[in-house]
C-alpha cells in the first residue's frame, strides 16, 4: 500500500521524559518505522514500571498536514479500554457493600429486559461486564452510533435484540450491555456514571486532563484529530461520538494520565498520599479473574510467538499469557482512533498506547515493548503484523471482485424506482426511510444523521448504500416483495468482510411503517 509522503518526515520523536533501562536506544526508530507501515499519522505511549512512570511520549501528528505535534499530554478518545474504568467503579460499590458482581440486574433495574424472560430475570452484574449475555456480537451497536438516542431508548431497545447463542455458553463482544452496567452507579448513588467516575477515580488519581464526552476536543486543546483510510488514502474523517455509550467507551485522556490508572491497577487501587485504596486487593482479584472463555484462532507462523495458551474475558479485561505471564489487556477502537493498554501483573509492568489512525499497530508494537521491558529477545512484531493486515484488505478486496464479476449488470429492479421510497421500521433500531431524490434512491437511518445513504443499483432487488459520512462501510439493501408485488421486507449486510462488527447491519429487518 502507498506510503503517504509527508508520513515518514513526520514520524519525528519528541525528548523522552524518562529513559529508563529496559528500553532499547532503538525504541524511536522502532516506533517511526512501524508508524511508516501502518501509516500512522500519530501516537503517543507510556510506560510504567514498578510504580515508577518510565516513558512518557509522542510521536509523529495530530492531524495530517498540520504541524502541531502530538505529545504526552494529546487527548485521543481510548474507547473500549474505558470497561475497566466501569468495572473499578462498580468494584468500589461492591467494597462499600452496595453492591455486588451477581446481584440480579433487574434487582438494580427492574426496567431492564431482553428478548429472553429466563435471561432478563438471571442475567447478572457480572454477566453485563463479561459478554457472554447470548447476544450476538456487537448486538445494538448501530442504536448508540452517532445516535440520537439517549442511554434510556437505547437499553429500551435492546429488549427486541435477537439471542444468537443459549445464555453464558459463547463469547460475544457487546457495548450496550456495559452502558446497563454504567447506569447501575446513577441507581446505586444518585450520581451520574460520568459524575461518579470524576470524582471517585479521575481527581483522586490525578486524572486532571481525563474527561468523558467528546467535548473535550475544543479549539485550542491538545487533541488528536480521527484518521481512516479511505478509498486506499489515510485522510482524517468524522470524529465519533461516544457519549451515550460513555461507560462502555467515552473516556478521552492522554499517556500521562493513563500511567496514573495503570500504576494504580498495579497497585490494587492504593495511590501515593492516600491512607486507603480506591477499590480493595478482593476486588483486583475478581476483576482480574477470567470469567468467559475465547476461543483461540490459529496464529501464522511469522506471528506464532503472539499466540497465547488461554485466553478468556474477566471484569472490563482480556486475560491471556504472554512469554510465561499473565497478562490484562484491552483494545480500543472508534473511527480513526485505535488504542491498547498491557498490564503484566507479577512485573509490575504496564504500557499503553494511544493512536489516531485505524490499524495494527496496537497488535505489535506494545509487544515489542513489552518484550524490551521483560528482557526477552527483540522481535519485529510490526512487519509480520502488516503483512497479515495487507493479506486481509487483499482478501476483502478479492471477496469484493469476485461479488463484482458475478454480478448480473443486465438484470434490473422489479418496480419502478419511486415503488420502492417509504418509511420502513426495525422493532430495535427504529425508523429508516427511503427517499426519492432526483433519479436515484436516498437511504437514511432517522436516528442517526450520519447514515445518509446514496442506492446505487447492484442487480435484481439489491442495492447499495454508499454513505456519505466517508468512514462508514457500504452496505447491500435487499428488497423482498410480496406476492402481490409490494414491498415485504429490506435487510441489509455488510459489503465488505472487513467491516467493523459494531456495522451489524444483518441484525436489521425493516418492514414497511404502518403495516400490522
Amino acid at each position: 500500500m502507498r506510503l503517504l509522503p509527508c508520513l515518514a518526515a513526520l514520524a519525528v520523536a519528541l525528548p523522552a521524559t524518562t529513559r529508563a533501562q529496559g528500553l532499547p536506544a532503538s525504541l524511536d526508530a522502532s516506533v517511526e518505522r512501524a508508524m511508516r507501515q501502518f501509516e500512522v499519522p500519530g501516537l503517543a505511549i507510556a510506560v510504567v514500571k514498578d510504580g515508577r512512570v518510565v516513558l512518557t511520549r509522542g510521536y509523529g501528528v495530530r492531524q495530517l498536514g498540520e504541524p502541531a505535534r502530538v505529545d504526552a499530554t494529546t487527548l485521543f478518545q481510548i474507547a473500549s479500554n474505558t470497561k475497566a474504568f466501569t468495572s473499578a467503579a462498580l468494584a468500589m460499590l461492591v467494597d462499600e457493600g452496595r453492591l455486588r458482581w451477581d446481584d440480579p440486574v433487574v434487582q438494580r433495574l427492574p426496567w431492564f429486559q431482553l428478548s429472553d424472560a429466563y435471561v432478563t430475570r438471571e442475567l447478572t452484574v457480572r454477566d453485563l461486564l463479561t459478554h457472554r449475555s447470548g447476544l450476538g456480537l456487537g448486538a445494538g451497536d448501530l442504536l448508540w452510533y452517532h445516535s440520537d438516542y439517549s442511554r434510556a431508548e437505547v437499553l429500551r431497545r435492546i429488549r427486541y435484540a435477537r439471542v444468537a447463542t443459549s445464555f453464558r455458553s459463547a463469547y460475544a463482544y457487546d457495548n450496550v450491555l456495559y452502558i446497563a452496567a454504567g447506569e447501575l452507579v446513577p441507581a446505586l448513588t444518585g450520581q451520574s456514571w460520568e459524575q461518579f467516575v470524576q470524582a471517585r477515580l479521575f481527581t483522586p488519581l490525578g486524572m486532571t486532563s481525563t474527561q468523558t464526552s467528546v467535548s473535550a476536543f475544543a479549539p485550542g486543546v491538545n487533541y488528536a484529530v480521527p484518521h481512516a483510510r479511505v478509498h486506499g488514502v489515510v485522510q482524517v474523517v468524522p470524529r465519533d461520538t461516544a457519549d451515550v455509550t460513555a461507560a462502555a467507551g467515552g473516556i478521552v485522556t492522554n499517556v500521562t494520565d493513563l500511567t496514573r490508572w495503570m500504576m494504580a491497577q498495579l497497585d490494587s487501587g492504593r495511590v501515593a498520599g492516600r491512607s486507603a485504596p480506591l477499590w480493595s486487593a478482593a476486588r483486583t482479584r475478581e476483576m482480574w479473574s477470567g470469567v468467559t472463555m475465547i476461543p483461540i484462532g490459529s496464529y501464522p507462523p511469522a506471528l506464532a510467538g503472539l499466540q497465547p495458551d488461554f485466553s478468556e474475558y474477566g471484569l472490563g479485561w482480556f486475560l491471556r499469557d504472554y512469554r510465561g505471564r499473565k497478562m490484562l489487556t484491552h483494545t480500543g477502537g472508534l473511527a480513526g482512533m485505535t488504542s491498547r493498554t498491557i498490564l503484566i501483573p507479577s512485573e509490575r509492568l504496564g504500557i499503553v498506547l494511544l493512536t489516531n489512525a485505524e490499524s495494527g499497530i496496537i497488535n505489535s508494537l506494545p509487544y515489542q515493548v513489552a518484550d524490551a521491558m521483560l528482557g526477552a529477545p527483540a522481535v519485529d512484531w510490526a512487519t509480520p503484523t502488516s503483512v497479515e493486515e495487507r493479506r486481509a484488505e487483499a482478501e476483502a478486496a478479492d471477496v469484493e471482485r469476485r461479488a463484482l464479476e458475478g454480478r448480473n449488470r443486465s438484470s434490473r429492479p422489479s418496480l419502478a424506482l419511486a415503488q420502492y421510497a417509504g418509511r420502513y421500521t426495525d422493532p430495535m433500531f427504529g425508523e429508516a426511510t427511503v427517499t426519492m431524490e432526483g433519479d436515484r434512491l436516498v437511504l437514511r437511518f432517522s436516528p442517526s444523521k450520519a447514515f445518509i445513504g446514496d442506492l446505487e443499483h447492484w442487480q435484481y432487488d439489491t442495492f447499495v448504500a454508499h454513505w456519505r459520512t466517508p468512514s462508514l462501510p457500504d452496505a447491500y439493501v435487499t428488497f423482498a416483495l410480496t406476492p402481490q408485488g409490494g414491498i415485504e421486507s429490506m435487510k441489509m449486510a455488510a459489503v465488505s468482510p472487513l467491516a467493523d462488527f459494531s456495522f451489524d447491519y444483518q441484525d436489521l429487518l425493516f418492514t414497511p411503517a404502518g403495516r400490522r
